[in-house]
Formats: structure tokens, C-alpha cells, sequence
């Protein structure tokens, strides 16, 4: 496979906009409950707020593959960038004036969360396509994507703790609006004359019937297509306890018993490198193993193993360390799925299933963000962790019981291969998602 002529400028600035965007979003996902909490002194209203900007995502996720199709995922991730930053950087600026109501916070967040889903579908589908562009293997770009992805939620959590401890939350808020910005300019300067980034022209006009049946032919393809449809449920149910932890649990018990903020950052960015170190050794050597087992153990060590240490200790470092084995776990999930996405999924209907599966993977979050709130406050943060590790272990041995997750490890369909995608190796290649 031969790169085209300045082929691999419009792969590098998705991963590099990508990178950025994420570093931001590492900010939000420490700055913003740490804020709530400060602001309220609440777990149930910061776990509101998590269910204001996880409920949107799930409602533009499922009605946004065809715009993304029709408006052009170049201008789809700009726009939602754009926005944003807006939202974002009004939130410490009503604050300091002294106007940020707590709906005013909420509605802030939906925006975001409404915002957000779109550009992040349009920028990940568009991997195989540049991926092809700049004369690279499908799993050498997903496998980067996914490694650069992780290095910079790493990096933002480490960033997140250290600017929340020294100058607060507000100017977390304002680096993450900025994040957001320097993205969307990457994409606009770096993404020109791609194809698959432009809108899909339309033979006939734009109808309301004809935007349900572009929508019903993504929902179609995960419902016949049982590993999908296998994976989409148990992401979505692992993703909403990660919601209650990430929004709720950690900051809590960092708050009561871990001395701050800092503590949310180290623990984070530990569990970032490692998953990141992880992605890398996957990339390396997962060719060489058998998918299915590889997910099932990754998945029963990355999940249940934090709440269960936090429950029983008070200390940080045995947090850190059980943050460090589920990471390293983790890393390996993503190139796992994303791979069998790409396998599976035809470049047509690429755009249209991708917002099915976020949406469909993130439905729990938005109630158990919140539902995770008022647990804390009715049972204790104690009773909240070791409850929610135990739920977390049951779903999570799903691959080992239901006979549909074998077909991870067998060659996907000849229907289902997309144009734009290299064929796998006959071996089985590392992968990403």
C-alpha cells in the first residue's frame, strides 16, 4: 500500500485534534464534579449534573449518523468543538459574576454533552478512510488512535489534579474550553480535500422519511449483528458504573479521605498510562492470542478490582496501584472492539451504526450518574462502592457465558466488509476502537 501525495497531513491532524480534544475532556471529567461539589457540597446534585451532560450525548448520538453524513464530518467536528468551548468557558465566567445557577450549570452541560457525541463519531470514523489515504494498515492507525487517545487522557488527568490544586476549578474549565478550540482549528486547517470528510451527496431532497430510514438502517445492522449488539449492552451497562465512579465515587472518597483533587489526577492519570501501556504491548503481540479470552479477563480485571479497594482502604497508594492493573487491563479493550467494528461494519453504514452504538453505550450513563448520587447520600459512600464492584464483576463475565461473543474470534462476514477497509490479515490483526 503507497501513501498519496501529502496523504498522511489529514491522519495526523485527527490524531492530533483527537489527542487535544481528549486532553480536554480528561479535564472536564475530574474539573467539573470537583466543581458541583464545591459549589453545592452535594453528591446527588454532582451526580445531576453528570446525568445533565451524559443525557444529551445519548439522545444526539442516536439521531446524529445521518446529519454527520449529510452536513460533512469535517464540518460536523468543527462545529461541535466550537460549541463547545462556548459552553464551557461561560460556566467559570457566570460564576465569577456571580449568575452561574445550578440550572444554569446543568443547561450548560447538556449543551456540551449535545454537542459533544457528533464531533467525536465524525472524527473516529473517519480513521479508515485516512487511514487508507496515508498507506497504512487499519490496525497500525486505530491501534495509534487509540494509544494517542490514551496518552492524552493520561496527561489531562495529571494536568487536571495539579490546576485544580494550585488555581482551581474555574481555570480547569477555561483550559478545557481552550482544548476545544486549538481542535476544532487543527481540523479545519489539516483536513482538505478528503472525500469521506465532505457531506454525502443526496440524490433526492432532504425528507423527514428519508432521515428515519438512514436512521433505521444503523439500528438494523446492530440489532442482526449479534456481537454488536452483545457489545453494545455490556459497554453500556460497564460505562454507566464507570459514570457513578468517575462523577461521584472517586471524587467523594477523594474529598473525605484521599486529601483532594490531586489524589483524582494521580489516581486517573496512573490508570490512563497504564491503559496506554497496554494499547501498546496489545498492538504488539495481540496478534498472537485469541481475542475472546484476552476481553474477557481484560474486562474482569479493569472494572470490579477499584471499587472493591477503595471500599475496603482508605489509603491512596493501594487505590493507585489497583488504578495501575485495571488500566493495563483496560488498554486492551478498545483496539479489541474498535477493530471488530471496523471489520463488521460497511463504510456506507459506518457513520449511522457508529452513533447507534454511542448512543447505545451510553443510555445507563445518564441515571447512574445520578442514581450513584443519591446512593452516596442514603447508603454511604462505603456501602455505594463495594455494591457497585460486585454489579461490576457479574456483568463483566458476560463474554464467558453467552455463546454470541465467540464469533470475536471468527473472520467477519464478506457482506460487511467496507470499501475503504483494508481486509484483515488472515491471522487476525491487533486492532482498536
Amino acid at each position: 500500500m503507497t501513501a498519496r501525495r501529502g496523504g498522511r497531513a489529514p491522519l495526523a491532524a485527527v490524531l492530533a485534534a483527537n489527542a487535544i480534544s481528549i486532553t480536554g475532556n480528561a479535564l472536564t471529567l475530574i474539573g467539573v464534579p470537583w466543581f458541583a461539589l464545591q459549589t453545592t457540597g452535594s453528591p446527588g446534585k454532582a451526580g445531576l449534573v453528570a446525568f445533565c451532560a451524559t443525557l444529551p450525548v445519548v439522545v444526539s448520538a442516536l439521531a446524529g449518523g445521518p446529519v454527520i453524513d449529510r452536513v460533512g464530518r469535517r464540518r460536523v467536528s468543527i462545529a461541535s468543538d466550537l460549541v463547545c468551548a462556548l459552553a464551557l468557558a461561560a460556566i467559570p465566567f457566570l460564576h465569577r459574576a456571580g449568575r452561574l445557577d445550578f440550572w444554569v450549570l446543568c443547561l450548560l452541560m447538556a449543551v456540551t454533552g449535545l454537542f459533544h457525541a457528533p464531533g467525536e463519531t465524525a472524527r473516529h470514523v473517519l480513521v479508515p478512510d485516512l487511514a487508507e489515504r496515508a498507506g497504512t494498515t487499519l490496525t497500525r492507525a486505530a491501534s495509534l488512535f487509540d494509544a494517542v487517545s490514551r496518552g492524552a487522557r493520561m496527561t489531562g488527568a495529571a494536568l487536571a489534579g495539579v490546576l485544580i490544586a494550585v488555581m482551581g476549578a474555574e481555570t480547569v474549565l477555561l483550559l478545557d474550553a481552550a482544548t476545544f478550540g486549538v481542535s476544532a482549528l487543527l481540523i479545519l486547517a489539516g483536513v482538505r480535500g478528503v472525500a469521506a470528510a465532505e457531506p454525502r451527496k443526496q440524490t433526492a431532497a432532504v425528507s423527514f422519511a428519508d432521515y428515519r430510514a438512514q436512521l433505521r438502517e444503523g439500528y438494523a445492522f446492530v440489532l442482526r449483528t449479534r456481537l454488536l449488539l452483545a457489545v453494545v449492552v455490556l459497554v453500556m451497562l460497564t460505562n454507566g458504573l464507570n459514570q457513578g465512579w468517575s462523577a461521584v465515587l472517586l471524587p467523594v472518597h477523594a474529598q473525605r479521605h484521599l486529601g483532594g483533587a490531586g489524589a483524582i489526577g494521580l489516581i486517573t492519570a496512573v490508570f490512563g498510562g497504564c491503559a496506554l501501556l497496554g494499547a501498546l504491548l496489545y498492538a504488539a503481540a495481540g496478534h498472537r492470542f485469541r481475542r475472546l479470552p484476552v476481553f474477557t479477563v481484560a474486562f474482569l480485571l479493569g472494572g470490579a478490582p477499584r471499587y472493591v479497594v477503595a471500599g475496603l482502604t482508605d489509603g491512596l497508594w493501594p487505590l493507585v496501584v489497583a488504578a495501575g492493573v485495571s488500566g493495563l487491563a483496560v488498554g486492551t479493550l478498545n483496539p479489541i472492539l474498535t477493530t471488530v467494528l471496523y471489520e463488521r461494519v460497511p463504510d456506507a453504514l459506518r457513520s449511522r451504526v457508529s452513533g447507534v452504538t454511542t448512543a447505545g453505550v451510553l443510555l445507563a450513563a445518564p441515571l447512574c450518574g445520578v442514581g450513584t448520587g443519591y446512593l452516596v447520600e442514603g447508603a454511604g459512600p462505603v456501602a455505594a462502592l463495594l455494591g457497585t464492584g460486585a454489579l461490576y464483576f457479574l456483568v463483566t463475565l458476560a463474554p464467558a457465558l453467552f455463546p454470541s461473543w465467540r464469533q470475536m474470534d471468527r473472520p467477519p462476514p464478506l457482506s460487511s466488509s467496507g470499501p475503504s477497509s483494508p481486509a484483515p490479515a488472515p491471522s487476525g490483526t491487533p486492532p482498536r476502537p
